[in-house]
């Protein structure tokens, strides 16, 4: 009988422990959508920006023409992250939101490096970026990231290389350099992001434990108290 008690309360102290596990994480991915809201409207505006200062106007016969890289930034850019923002508005925490996020970061890196021209520094936007998905704790984002941005090189590389290296003709195995540049930081990030996961659900025990033990004294002060009014009834 003892061992079973045990068992159901060791059970129950489980359970709680994962329910304050999935709150904590939940708070954290939701803290996250609002972070990723904000530094997709930013990185926005410094596209259509950085298109204004870099190509701000083109000569089209006597008419004088706003380029069409700033087209791209303005409207390009509001179609990339309008469904992002409207899920972490709407739906903040869920899987779908953190994967259409991540998704759209490596669109806006790809659109990034467009407007500069394949400009190898502006290939590093990739890995900051990869860098703030890991802050969900949520290794599959990472790969998801991965996927996109391997894709996005590839793609380009055959039909627009220019957009995403600088150069007309660069060798057909180009894409698997920077992807393997990817997949080298998301051992790291994926690791980090297993060790934050455990941290977190190693603190939710540790809350449990001492849930279950608070309730055990109040039961046995309200126990106590039961039989000391009894005691006192008896004796008067």
């Amino acid at each position: 009988m003892n061992d079973m008690t045990l068992t159901d309360s060791d059970a129950a102290m489980d359970a709680r422990a994962a329910e304050i596990r999935d709150e904590h994480l939940l708070a954290r991915r939701v803290r996250v959508d609002r972070m990723f809201c904000g530094l997709l409207v930013v990185e926005w505006v410094a596209g259509i920006i950085g298109a204004l200062v870099v190509s701000p106007y083109a000569w089209e016969g006597k008419v004088h023409t706003v380029h069409l890289h700033v087209w791209v930034a303005t409207l390009g850019g509001a179609g990339i992250i309008i469904l992002p923002i409207l899920l972490a508005i709407f739906r903040p925490g869920t899987k779908l939101t953190r994967h259409v996020i991540a998704a759209s970061q490596m669109l806006v890196s790809a659109l990034l490096i467009h407007l500069t021209g394949g400009r190898i520094e502006t290939h590093f936007h990739v890995f900051g970026s990869l860098a703030f998905l890991a802050f969900y704790l949520d290794w599959t984002v990472l790969l998801t990231a991965t996927v996109v941005v391997a894709a996005d090189h590839f793609l380009r590389g055959i039909f627009w290389p220019e957009s995403v290296y600088g150069v007309a003709n660069p060798e057909w195995w180009r894409f698997l350099e920077h992807a393997g540049w990817v997949a080298f930081e998301d051992v790291f990030l994926i690791w980090s992001c297993v060790l934050g996961q455990r941290e977190i659900a190693s603190s939710a025990t540790r809350q449990a434990e001492v849930e279950q033990v608070s309730e055990k004294e109040q039961l046995k002060s309200a126990a106590l108290e039961m039989a000391m009014a009894e005691m006192q009834s008896a004796s008067a």
